[in-house]
């Protein structure tokens, strides 16, 4: 079956999604409307999401293409397409805090409106005898090849920038986000990425993340967390919490040793060593968590459902334009990061809306290749072979003809 025609193109039914007043209201609000003569800041935000839809691999390629179908893009609320040089300088003095705030601004209009979107995506492996909120919580650092970035200079001849994340695993969707240069450790950003937690809530996070000082204030504020233990944490054993059993080798209460450390956190801390299956592999793992209720496989199985933002990084890198840079500016960096995960959240919309049963590469790549024809996206979406439906049943088996065969 053919898709049904539509009076829009893709790209507009994708940015419709996006309230109308909005952008302008930001714009006005970070003063990005200024100097703006030809090139709206509404323009410059379709723009940049054609560079992650399409997967634009320059500043050339955007603004040819946005010339090209320059007719289209009118009707997109009268968005123009850029010259090369104009994108170049909206992305480089143009507020970053202006494409952070829209993110964030049109994921709330959409949980708003659509108080299930989210909940039909969520993560595969979470534990489902919880029913508390469990917060992942991570980072990923996104490589920078230019040497000449001096704001993200990460090792010597190398530059990065990091996303810090902290991703519902019930929807699937980021709560919070710090993108910034590489060159603070994890545990340094765990204060901020952690300041909206609710009593009662679960964090679960790596090692990286571990600062005594900050779970101690976790700990006060009601909220639970999981993570593992540093090798070199020094510790003296209180009691013992549970017998162990099966592949939980030991479940006991510990007391930090270190001076510092102490001082920082001189509650007991709960310690559970078990053997865990990874990649079909078996490995000892130790954690450490404030919660002394939960059983020691419920810790454990916490504390592997973490992998589920490793599983989300992967979706955006493998996706998304997060490899290839329009600019090498910090501020043309992050715009271009905000406006990726802002393409993220209007996808997956579109897949909620159209009841979509595939994965999201396989959605992208769909409507990647569609994304200036006038087609109805949910009939785009249905007809796609591999959407649904099971194979057809062949009643009799078909047999080929070969020349030269004499077939008994």
């Amino acid at each position: 079956m053919s898709p049904a025609k539509h009076k829009y193109t893709i790209l507009q039914q994708i940015c419709q999604h996006i309230p109308a007043h909005l952008v302008a209201k930001l714009a006005r609000e970070f003063g990005a409307d200024k100097k703006a003569r030809s090139f709206s800041p509404w323009s410059h935000v379709v723009s940049m999401l054609h560079v992650q839809i399409a997967h634009s691999l320059s500043l050339n390629d955007v603004a040819d293409t946005l010339r090209n179908h320059a007719g289209v893009l009118t009707t997109i609320r009268n968005a123009t397409p850029p010259s090369r040089n104009g994108l170049s300088h909206a992305n480089r003095v143009r507020n970053p805090a202006m494409a952070q705030e829209l993110f964030w601004q049109v994921l709330s209009h959409i949980q708003n409106q659509h108080p299930a979107f989210g909940y039909e995506a969520k993560y595969s492996a979470m534990p489902r005898r919880f029913k508390r909120t469990i917060y992942a919580i991570d980072s990923t650092t996104i490589q920078l090849v230019a040497n000449c970035m001096d704001w993200a200079k990460h090792r010597r001849r190398k530059a990065a920038a990091k996303c810090h994340m902290q991703l519902n695993l019930q929807t699937f969707l980021p709560q919070f986000a710090i993108v910034k240069n590489a060159s603070t450790h994890d545990s340094t950003e765990a204060y901020g990425l952690c300041e909206n937690l609710k009593s009662g809530e679960i964090a679960v996070f790596d090692k990286a993340y571990v600062d005594f000082k900050h779970l101690a204030k976790l700990d006060k504020r009601d909220v639970f967390w999981v993570t593992r233990a540093k090798d070199n944490m020094a510790y003296r054993i209180a009691k013992q919490h549970t017998k162990p059993k099966g592949k939980i080798i030991s479940d006991d209460l510990v007391e930090l040793q270190t001076p510092k450390s102490y001082e920082a956190y001189p509650q007991l801390l709960r310690l559970v060593t078990a053997i865990i299956e990874i990649d079909g592999k078996e490995k000892t793992m130790t954690f450490i968590t404030n919660n002394k209720i939960w059983a020691p496989s419920s810790i454990c199985d916490l504390y592997q459902c973490r992998w589920g933002v490793e599983v989300f990084f992967k979706q955006i890198k493998q996706t998304l334009q997060l490899s290839d840079f329009l600019g090498h500016s910090q501020n043309a960096i992050l715009w271009q990061v905000w406006i990726a995960l802002l393409a993220y959240v209007l996808l997956r919309f579109v897949s909620f809306l159209g009841k979509w049963k595939g994965s999201f590469k396989r959605l992208f790549t769909l409507l990647r290749g569609v994304l200036f024809s006038r087609l109805d996206i949910f009939s785009v979406m249905i007809s796609c072979g591999t959407a649904r439906g099971s194979p057809r049943m062949i009643a009799t088996p078909q047999q080929a003809y070969l020349p030269g065969f004499d077939l008994k």
